[in-house]
């Protein structure tokens, strides 16, 4: 029945290939229970979501940059860690969420009903980057002035809408009471990998509350959340000052960078995966925040991002 409504579903097209959960069900209660209730909202989801990360930090004491990686709606699959161990080679520590073990969502019912926008929208798992974003700020390991937000699909939606919810709602979508006034104040940077940006994403009726640096990749041949629209919508922000480089990979499919994918719409380029990695790694070295620049809302407004 699920699946039936998913196929329904007007985000994403077409039925995904099912592939087998990474995590039981024991396991994912287990991470649940360990959480302190006693801790504030932000807190107490931050302890949720850390046994189920992966963290990977060069060698030595630090402070090092740090990359927050959040993964696509098919889950947090291995080439995450291909990204965060390319970026721990070079410098830069990696911190890796899992959205999904800690909800007790499997890969069969991420693909049901993750990917088809009947759970877990962008600004609902914005939470998850607000609580381990306000996490890694305080390790002694991180250089707070130097932190970065990566999403590929459904994260790259994620880490669009967290810059694009309106402040009075920050708690009404998060679920996080104790939300400060801007959640990634001195986010430094912010690294997109094809974003869905279609009718469920805030950025085009609302815009960002500040742009930090942007990198952004669309693949042209992408027919999972398109090309068009992630284009307009992300230079409308660049064409408003915003500090936005988008790159559109003419010839690559959605989910270019991940071996093996499962589907028959994408299509595994090592050149584009390597030229990726290393975008990321360029970002992390060379961002540091000082004041990223404010984008008013109303400068960015629906009419201006029509598809």
């Amino acid at each position: 029945m699920a699946q039936a409504a998913a196929r329904r579903h007007p985000l994403f097209s077409g039925p995904f290939k099912l592939a087998k959960t990474t995590l039981s069900n024991v396991m994912v209660k287990a991470l649940v229970s360990a959480e302190d209730v006693s801790a504030s909202p932000v807190q107490a989801h931050a302890a949720r979501l850390l046994p189920a990360a992966q963290i990977l930090k060069p060698q030595g004491p630090g402070p090092f940059p740090v990359v927050l990686q959040m993964h696509g709606c098919g889950g947090c699959k291995p080439f995450q860690r291909t990204y965060a161990e390319s970026l721990a080679e070079a410098g830069v520590a990696a911190v890796v969420i899992d959205s999904f073990a800690p909800r007790g969502i499997s890969t069969v019912q991420a693909y049901a009903t993750v990917c088809t926008g009947l759970q877990l929208w962008g600004a609902q798992r914005a939470a998850d980057l607000f609580a381990l974003y306000a996490w890694v700020r305080a390790q002694p390991w991180a250089d707070p002035s130097r932190i970065l937000a990566a999403g590929w699909s459904h994260g790259g939606w994620t880490v669009m809408d967290a810059l694009a919810l309106p402040r009075d709602r920050l708690a009404a979508a998060t679920g996080l009471a104790d939300l400060p006034a801007e959640p990634l104040e001195g986010l430094a940077g912010a690294f997109l990998v094809y974003p869905y940006c279609g009718a469920a994403s805030l950025t085009a009726r609302h815009g960002w509350r500040f742009t930090p640096k942007t990198t952004a990749i669309v693949a042209g041949r992408d027919s999972v959340v398109g090309a068009r629209r992630p284009l307009v919508v992300l230079e409308g922000i660049q064409s408003r000052g915003g500090d936005m480089d988008v790159r559109l990979f003419p010839e690559a499919t959605h989910a270019f960078d991940e071996p093996g994918a499962k589907d028959v719409r994408m299509s595994f380029s090592p050149e584009r995966a390597a030229q990726t990695r290393a975008l990321l790694i360029e970002l992390a070295l060379s961002t540091q925040n000082t004041k990223p620049q404010d984008l008013r809302p109303q400068d960015l407004g629906p009419q201006d991002l029509r598809p």
